[in-house]
């Protein structure tokens, strides 16, 4: 047993009136002790049942997540000006189709890189996860060093960073999302986590209102030491992914970190993005099964209209509007569609196939 766990743990987990919350270095060293299993599984269950009732505050997440900076994963910066870091929801997708390796094949296409993290099929939900969806597409990501990783993203602008593989520490808590049934303080903190070392725009998606205003102060929590993301997207997607729906106005938030002369600043706006106005409303294409998904996905890339079409070209369209590499929405789903009929997207799965075939026998 960890009599210092042991200590934090009374201190959250007390009661309602008597429990507290922990510093900023207090939650870094609870969450130190969880990642290397030195408190002991009832301590660091009763620590998440803790937290799930009395959610996590913005300091105690930003002290986790500079335990996930020292002992986890960095991808190290490319020679790239349009980075993004892309955080879904690890338990996956469930109910609506999801188009996230399209959307990236297409930005890798114009340029702009794609970071994205997650595991196997992980509890609550057992969704399918990002790591099955690429391997329906003949990519797989799970043997990689962390080494071949940063290779391959350096030159294919594509990644993603495997749980199991470069992180065995954060894997071995996730036996505790089934057997408590419930999404620990870590699915929070999931959303915001940047593996990224350069400049990049983090991309995290939500449901509810409250979980966007308390990842949102946890950014502005780390940004006063100079850490994390300076541009921040948040999504209200699909299944708190960061796909966005057709069949509603999409809600969404930009944010901008600067430094001024009385301190970090936050510059926000918020969007309301109305699909039907850009021919894209619709309704969302359910999941079914694997086989239907990967019969889709290769009809996208070869530029032939699907059930996935107009999911691909609307989210496509929008990331590439916020890379700037296209003016305005309408020109950023222009573009979108011609990537996917010219093959560009296509070749882009190419080169990431054959970058990743000699890595993989090395």
């Amino acid at each position: 047993m960890s009599d210092a766990f042991r200590r934090l743990l009374k201190q959250v987990g007390s009661g309602t009136h008597t429990s507290k919350s922990l510093s900023r270095e207090a939650a870094e060293e609870a969450m130190t002790l969880m990642l290397r299993q030195e408190a002991t599984p009832a301590q660091i269950g009763g620590f998440m049942i803790a937290h799930r009732i009395r959610r996590p505050t913005p300091e105690e997440l930003a002290g986790m997540l500079d335990a996930y900076d020292v002992l986890g994963p960095h991808v190290e910066a490319i020679a790239h000006s349009k980075v993004y870091v892309f955080c879904y929801p690890y338990d996956g997708r469930s109910r609506t189709a999801p188009v996230a390796p399209l959307v990236s094949l297409i930005l890798a296409a114009a340029g702009v890189a794609s970071l994205c993290h997650g595991g196997r099929r992980m509890p609550t939900k057992f969704g399918v996860p990002l790591v099955e969806l690429w391997q329906q597409l003949g990519v797989d990501w799970t043997a990689l060093s962390l080494t071949q990783l940063q290779r391959v993203f350096e030159q294919t602008l594509l990644g993603l960073v495997y749980l199991p593989h470069h992180f065995p520490l954060a894997e071995g808590l996730t036996v505790y999302r089934e057997e408590l049934g419930k999404r620990p303080p870590m699915a929070s903190m999931e959303l915001i986590w940047n593996p990224y070392r350069g400049a990049a725009t983090l991309v995290s998606g939500f449901v509810h209102p409250p979980t966007e205003e308390r990842l949102l102060e946890t950014l502005q929590w780390r940004r006063r030491e100079g850490q994390g993301a300076t541009r921040v997207l948040f999504v209200k997607g699909l299944e708190g992914s960061c796909d966005l729906p057709r069949d509603r106005t999409c809600i969404l938030s930009r944010h901008h970190f600067e430094a001024g002369s009385e301190g970090e600043q936050t510059h926000s706006e918020r969007l309301l993005l109305h699909p039907a106005e850009f021919g894209q409303g619709g309704p969302e294409i359910a999941y079914t099964t694997q086989t239907d998904w990967q019969n889709w996905a290769e009809q996208t890339l070869a530029g032939e209209l699907n059930p996935l079409w107009s999911a691909v070209v609307w989210n496509a369209g929008f990331y590439l509007w916020q890379a700037n590499v296209a003016d305005d929405l309408a020109m950023g789903i222009a573009q979108a569609q011609d990537l996917l009929v010219s093959g560009a997207a296509r070749k882009a799965l190419q080169i990431l196939r054959q970058t990743l075939t000699p890595v993989g026998t090395a």
